[in-house]
């Protein structure tokens, strides 16, 4: 059961964070950010946030510095809009899988016009 309630945590933990990032922090660093998934320890004492960022690598920087700056104000929204006991305090993290998928992508994609009788 305790599996059950975590996944629940995490996924209203996700929903809350994405909203507050896209509708309340008005920091001009922040870039297209977007929360991919959050992992909560069993003991709810820690949320890794895990948020990809559409551009290079100066954006993925100073998108993580604004992000940074804005955890407090991020943590309190969760404690006043998340009925738990105890808010766990959020650690964001780089998510680069869409980035790679997107990599991958274009490399297959290479591969396909280069190949005799491909695509032009």
């Amino acid at each position: 059961m305790q599996g059950k309630r975590l996944e629940r945590v995490n996924q209203l933990i996700k929903e809350e964070v994405s909203a507050v990032l896209q509708r309340q922090l008005k920091d001009p660093r922040l870039g297209f950010v977007t929360v991919t998934e959050v992992d909560t320890t069993a003991d709810l004492k820690l949320a890794r946030v895990y948020v990809s960022v559409l551009g290079p690598n100066e954006q993925w920087a100073s998108s993580f510095k604004a992000l940074e700056s804005a955890r407090g104000f991020v943590w309190n929204w969760l404690r006043k809009h998340l009925d738990l006991r105890a808010t766990p305090q959020l650690v964001f993290r780089p998510d680069r899988s869409m980035e790679h998928a997107a990599h991958i992508q274009a490399l297959l994609a290479g591969l396909k016009s280069s190949e005799p009788g491909g695509e032009e």
